[in-house]
């Protein structure tokens, strides 16, 4: 039960930071409230397992980390992959929208700086390190599970 707790509460967290991502990229009212519900669904969340803890402490023993450990780092590795691919096909949009783009003298398409928004590349570089960081341990656990059979 613990575990399907802190899965939830990963998958939540997830969905939060995502939420985030899109409100700060669209500025969209749905992505606020998506932010703020999952807010108030983590804190949910976190107060059960605070709570499943510290009255049945001898489930918090029996939980396997490291399987919880590569779940979390899989989830952190995919949405981290949605929100680099969600800023890649909003730039590719852009481009090739006429009025982000001229031609010039030769008639080759020259794009403007319009195309790429300052938040896109913070975003972007921000979420490198634990997308690499996430996913390579997810990678080398999955490795790990494929060819000995165990976590």
């Amino acid at each position: 039960m613990l575990v399907a707790l802190f899965i939830l509460l990963q998958i939540s967290f997830s969905i939060h930071i995502y939420s985030l991502v899109l409100y700060v990229l669209r500025r969209e009212n749905k992505y606020l409230k998506g932010f703020i519900n999952t807010t108030i669904t983590n804190i949910l969340l976190a107060g059960s397992i605070t709570v499943l803890a510290i009255v049945n402490p001898e489930i918090v023993t029996k939980i396997n980390f490291t399987f919880l450990i590569w779940i979390m780092t899989g989830l952190i590795m995919f949405i981290m992959l949605f929100i680099k691919i969600s800023i890649a096909t909003a730039i590719y949009k852009r481009s090739k929208d006429p009025q982000h783009f001229h031609y010039n003298f030769f008639g080759k398409k020259v794009l403007h700086g319009t195309v790429v928004k300052f938040e896109e590349i913070l975003i972007f570089f921000f979420t490198m390190p634990f997308f690499l960081f996430c996913g390579a341990y997810f990678i080398a656990r999955l490795i790990n599970l494929l060819l000995y059979k165990h976590l």
